[in-house]
């Protein structure tokens, strides 16, 4: 059972707020983690993607995978998958694809769109961004027991 402390809510006022969000996210980020980011097409959920990014060292650009479906980065030891589910139509197509086989131990699986595939492993954090004035209202919910524990560790 989960308790109110599994979730954390914060605004942000600027881009760089989310992308700072990101990269305290990467310190916490360990294999096997599934996260869910949701929100309406430029709440910011790629900006934050890229804060995750960047805070893990990738130096390299951060595209939105809206038209790939995935993109892979492999950091050090961790590899890391980018999913954005926008553009998925059939839920079959997780199938297919072989994208489920991206969702294992080894992997930490950041996923746009999630709601889109009912068929996805649970998340074990969500984060829904949420437009607010010039800025954006995020919360951070924990579902699993690796997420409260990560959870608990973000510095923010």
């Amino acid at each position: 059972m989960h308790s109110p402390d599994d979730n954390r809510s914060l605004h942000l006022s600027s881009e760089a707020d989310t992308v700072a969000l990101g990269q305290a996210i990467a310190a916490i980020l360990q294999p096997g983690l599934v996260i869910h980011l949701s929100g309406d097409l430029g709440a910011g959920k790629t900006t934050l993607a890229r804060g995750i990014l960047r805070g893990l060292g990738h130096a390299g650009p951060v595209k939105s995978p809206t038209f790939t479906l995935v993109e892979p980065y492999k950091i050090s030891k961790l590899y890391l998958y980018h999913f954005d589910f926008y553009r998925f139509l059939d839920p079959e197509e997780l199938e297919e694809s072989g994208f489920r086989d991206y969702f294992n131990p080894d992997s930490v699986c950041l996923v746009e769109w999630a709601e889109n595939v009912p068929t996805l492993p649970p998340a074990d954090l969500r984060i829904a961004l949420q437009p607010a004035g010039t800025g954006r209202d995020v919360d951070i919910r924990a579902f699993t027991d690796t997420g409260t524990r990560c959870l608990a560790q973000l510095n923010i």
